[in-house]
């Protein structure tokens, strides 16, 4: 009778203790864990689909001073559930005699259930709040991630992170400024355009003119933030942002207008010398398919002339050039609310070399963001915004500053639209969508010189022309060439065709239509450029 109840009495002992931990101390601990991660609010595209979202998830613990099984068996079985820690690594877990430590954060219910199924009264399982994007990749740059205790790390969740967390708040989402059927269009047309041209990287931005908003924003190689530890530190990236490029001929509308807004090209018609390569001092400045002849305004931009681009950036000058670069804010880190923000390279020495070879788009190096912002202002009448990845209630857009004067601007969207018509910009045309823009082609720099093996290709777009709405800019860094560009790197046959079936696909969406009645009128300037005579 006394073993009886000396046995009974222990066993009421176990089961009491069992149940204080299952109950009382699991329940003390999910609440301290849930206390610590705050509920965020969610993060919304312009429309309202969502982009991030906060979501009960579980956690799994361990009281290793609490364990009452056999840790080898325990752990064991551990080792076989969650294998991204090994069995030895486990005991020592187990053996450790710490108070609380955690073996998985955002587990799934059913993984769950099977470590609950070993029996071990010292495992803790809480509910606690977990930042899901249900869009996986998409626009991963531009929305970040938080961590585990749910703070933002990098992109908007950085940025907005009070907001977000703040409990007056919590209710409201926030809306970016943007599109997720835009961007997927943008993400799903240059990753095509990555691939086929075995490129290192690729990047898009769709901006809207009027306003700065961002309505697509796209860093190839992209990683997911549901897992931000799983891929590559570069794939994390924002190389439209941080990253910066020489962008070579995208230069020259800039370099165009600014002349023509300075009186030092008095007439589109005024034609310079093109016949033979410019030596200014030790250096050669050649054109990549020579004219053999003297050009005007108009053809230098559509035959992409470096030569005439040169000579008329030697007229600019320093100070005009650097002037307008300023007002640009080329020489800062782009304007947008990211933290990932690259500063611009900027010449320590302005000489009379430097001022022609930046002119057409080389010793200076600047982000994507930079050159839609700069083209926006070329398009939009003259005036420079700050670009934004908030979306902007109607008639709330910033009011801007004023680069280029408004006739200036008139002439630059007759002329973007005739590189795409007649130029070589041509393959980046959509029917009746009025599209205008530029190549870029620029050897990156390496180690003092330039590697002619190795290219960034441009392409700075604007539709439609006749009323420009949004700008679009894509880039391929090191493209290799393919069959679909006959063997070609540059820019007009490997982001030209890619730009174009983008805008095929998003100008519908944004309230675009094709129209064949519409186009910007360049029946004045059309006669201004030379056409060989048929047989010549």
């Amino acid at each position: 009778m006394m073993l009886m109840l000396l046995f009974g009495a222990v066993s009421l002992l176990i089961a009491g203790r069992l149940v204080w931990l299952s109950v009382f101390h699991d329940a003390k601990v999910s609440s301290s864990i849930s206390s610590m991660l705050p509920n965020r609010g969610d993060i919304v595209d312009r429309n309202g689909q969502v982009l991030a979202r906060t979501i009960d998830a579980w956690s799994i613990g361990v009281h290793a001073n609490k364990l009452l099984n056999d840790p080898k068996d325990v752990a064991a079985k551990l080792a076989a559930l969650m294998p991204e820690k090994t069995e030895a690594q486990y005991l020592a877990i187990l053996r450790s005699g710490v108070r609380f430590t955690y073996l998985r954060r955002r587990a799934m219910p059913d993984l769950v259930a099977q470590v609950n199924a070993i029996g071990e009264p010292a495992m803790a399982y809480a509910r606690e709040p977990e930042r899901l994007y249900p869009q996986t990749t998409l626009a991963a740059h531009v929305i970040g991630y938080t961590d585990f205790d749910g703070r933002g790390v990098s992109g908007m969740e950085r940025v907005l992170n009070d907001k977000l967390s703040n409990a007056h708040n919590r209710a409201n989402a926030i809306a970016l400024s943007i599109d997720a059927r835009v961007q997927a269009i943008m993400e799903s047309e240059m990753s095509a355009a990555m691939v086929d041209q075995q490129a290192k990287g690729a990047t898009g931005i769709v901006l809207d003119v009027h306003t700065g908003e961002v309505i697509a924003m796209a860093s190839l190689p992209v990683y997911n933030p549901n897992k931000p530890g799983e891929g590559p530190d570069e794939a994390r990236r924002n190389n439209v942002t941080q990253s910066v490029y020489e962008l070579g001929s995208t230069f020259k509308p800039i370099t165009i207008a600014n002349a023509l807004d300075t009186g030092v090209v008095p007439s589109l018609a005024k034609r310079y010398d093109a016949t033979a390569p410019l030596k200014v001092g030790r250096f050669t400045i050649h054109d990549e398919h020579s004219a053999g002849r003297w050009l005007n305004v108009i053809e230098t931009l559509i035959m992409s002339s470096n030569i005439v681009t040169a000579r008329i950036a030697d007229e600019l000058g320093e100070t005009r050039t650097a002037s307008l670069f300023h007002k640009l804010h080329f020489d800062t880190a782009p304007d947008i609310e990211l933290k990932e923000r690259g500063r611009p390279i900027w010449p320590t020495y302005w000489g009379r070399t430097t001022v022609m070879t930046i002119g057409f788009g080389h010793g200076m190096a600047v982000t994507p963001l930079h050159l839609a912002t700069a083209y926006a202002a070329l398009v939009n009448g003259g005036i420079f915004r700050p670009s934004t990845l908030l979306k902007i209630a109607p008639g709330k857009a910033p009011q801007g500053t004023r680069v280029f004067s408004q006739a200036t601007s008139d002439k630059m969207r007759q002329l973007l639209r005739m590189i795409v018509l007649d130029g070589t910009g041509r393959k980046a045309d959509v029917d009746g969508l009025r599209v205008g823009g530029k190549t870029g082609t620029a050897d990156k720099a390496n180690g003092g010189g330039y590697n002619r093996h190795s290219t960034v290709s441009t392409f700075a777009a604007a539709f439609p022309m006749d009323a420009p709405r949004y700008v679009v800019v894509t880039m391929l860094d090191e493209p290799k060439g393919s069959a679909a560009s006959a063997g070609q790197r540059t820019a007009g046959w490997v982001v030209a065709p890619a730009t174009s079936k983008i805008i095929s696909r998003i100008g519908p969406l944004l309230g675009v239509m094709p129209d064949n009645s519409k186009d910007i009128d360049v029946s004045a300037l059309a006669p201004l450029v030379w056409k060989p005579k048929a047989g010549n």
